[in-house]
């Protein structure tokens, strides 16, 4: 226990400078960081929501809106089976949570057995020649729960993609999410990031409907007037288009999206490019519709309808339209994290102000000075020089933790330094223990060399065996609690680790290289 070779010394020695110099950068401001060579760290630890301040939005998701978009769905399935079947109908309509229609004369072919056959998740109701569809409840349970799931998911890719560090998202209930984005004084550039369902498709335009028809919005069925976003030259109104209601392709075949610029204009464009299954759809329908228009649209609003020059087989291509620099990017990020399965509603937004976050941190502040304070003249009255050996190794530990955080991008919360406060008290703990245990190896009458071995020796398994506890309730927190207590189980599981390196290694370290500088006659401890 008392021989250190070289080599440990060194590596020893160096990795406690190292943790110190990962520390460093989470006591300079950002602009000092900014002005840090590059091959330093430049890595501080995030502050939480109750540090520095930021937002809290509760969204819900409106899964109607999600069921009258899958009956409309299932009212295009409906009219295509009855009519393959020459099942003459009318009033083929959606609303209310179901579809409606009629016969228009009994028919010799099963109807319900149809329905059944097309869609097993429709519960099929008659009365004479009046038919009732809706979704049955199991489909809309196990719904709500994936569109919930989906929507978590997405919200965290768009909410990552801003660069925003270490947001907070949970789910409420079976319809809501808590979104806290710390850091975030004016959400309203996420707000409409998330506000927006980024549901892309492709169709063909019906060219039998005229103009006239167009802006008096009369279409036949499976077709849909769309506005879109340019405008008339005529009339400056935004233009309508007659598109097909058939997707001809959905935007959940895209892999990218970004900010290209037009070669001939230099306007900003989104690129995008699809997976291999898309790019053989692409092109098999780019191929087949040489010379008619393509519409593109997005959250029910036509984007572009350019004219199919030619078969597009790379599977990529552009879209165009009044975009800005700033409006291509945040499409581009939207397609990029994909489509929110149903469109979310704000039910509630408050901002926490920075002068919450200074109360806070000076609080804890405060409460961590004092308690250091206390420890290390606790240690020095007590085990004097060893004392002080045990606080330089406390420090060391602090400084361990801190870095930690930083590399592995942890949220420091208000609890979290209560996390570290609670650790560095472990930390003296465990010398106290070393401490303690060479003061009855002296009284047994052993030399000053033995009983610093036995010290460190014997009370390894006990130190050992407490920090191995506490790290198993800092996991246990870490897996079954939520935001703040997951922040303060992670501190405290970083803290434990760092004790063990410190008690075990740093302070065994510096003990016996005063034994063997001083050569002591007698153990003043």
């Amino acid at each position: 226990m008392l021989h250190f070779p070289r080599w440990k010394i060194i590596l020893i020695v160096g990795t406690c400078l190292l943790f110190v110099v990962f520390a460093i950068p989470s006591f300079l401001s950002e602009q000092t960081r900014e002005a840090l060579p590059k091959w330093l760290p430049h890595r501080a630890v995030s502050l939480g929501l109750d540090l520095q301040g930021g937002s809290h939005l509760l969204l819900e998701v409106d899964f109607e809106a999600y069921l009258r978009e899958q009956l409309v769905n299932a009212v295009d399935d409906v009219r295509g089976v009855l009519r393959e079947n020459k099942i003459g109908y009318r009033g083929l309509s959606a609303g209310d949570g179901r579809i409606i229609f009629a016969l228009r004369e009994e028919s010799s072919a099963d109807v319900k057995q149809l329905l059944y056959k097309l869609n097993p998740d429709l519960d099929v109701a008659q009365d004479g020649l009046n038919y009732t569809l809706s979704f049955n409840d199991k489909w809309q349970q196990a719904s709500r729960q994936r569109v919930l799931e989906q929507s978590l998911e997405i919200v965290s890719r768009r909410v990552n993609e801003t660069g925003t560090k270490e947001p907070i998202i949970q789910r409420q209930g079976d319809k809501r999410i808590v979104l806290q984005v710390p850091g975030l004084s004016d959400p309203e550039h996420l707000k409409n990031l998330l506000g927006r369902t980024a549901k892309m498709t492709f169709h063909l335009l019906d060219e039998t409907v005229g103009y006239e028809d167009i802006e008096r919005g009369i279409a036949p069925a499976g077709t849909r007037i769309i506005v879109g976003d340019d405008h008339d030259k005529r009339s400056e109104r935004p233009n309508k288009y007659a598109v097909l209601s058939k997707v001809m392709l959905s935007g959940d075949l895209l892999v990218d999206a970004h900010t290209s610029y037009d070669g001939q204009t230099g306007e900003p464009v989104v690129a995008f490019r699809f997976n291999n299954a898309g790019a053989r759809k692409f092109g098999e329908i780019t191929a087949a519709n040489v010379g008619k228009p393509f519409a593109i649209v997005l959250d029910n609003k036509v984007i572009t309808a350019p004219v199919i020059r030619s078969p597009i087989i790379g599977g990529s291509g552009i879209i165009s339209g009044n975009f800005t620099v700033e409006s291509s990017n945040d499409l581009s990020l939207l397609l990029r994290a994909g489509a929110l399965p149903a469109p979310l509603k704000i039910i509630e937004e408050r901002s926490v102000g920075p002068s919450l976050g200074a109360d806070s941190i000076a609080a804890g502040v405060k409460a961590s000075i004092i308690g250091i304070a206390l420890v290390i003249t606790f240690m020095v009255v007590f085990y004097g020089l060893f004392g002080m050996f045990a606080n330089i190794a406390m420090l060391v530990n602090a400084f361990m933790t801190l870095s930690l955080l930083a590399m592995f991008e942890a949220t420091l919360t208000l609890p979290g330094i209560a996390g570290i406060v609670l650790t560095v008290g472990m930390a003296v703990d465990a010398n106290v223990l070393i401490y303690e245990r060479m003061r009855e190896e002296i009284r047994n009458g052993k030399s000053p060399y033995a009983a610093v071995e036995d010290g460190f020796r014997l009370a390894f398994g006990t130190i050992f065996d407490s920090h191995v506890t506490t790290l198993v309730a800092a996991l246990i927190l870490f897996q079954f609690g939520t935001g703040t207590v997951k922040g303060f189980a992670v501190t405290l599981a970083i803290g434990i680790v760092c004790s063990l390196f410190t008690a075990v290694l740093v302070t065994r370290l510096m003990v016996v290289s005063w034994l063997k500088w001083k050569r002591p006659k007698t153990l003043a401890i």
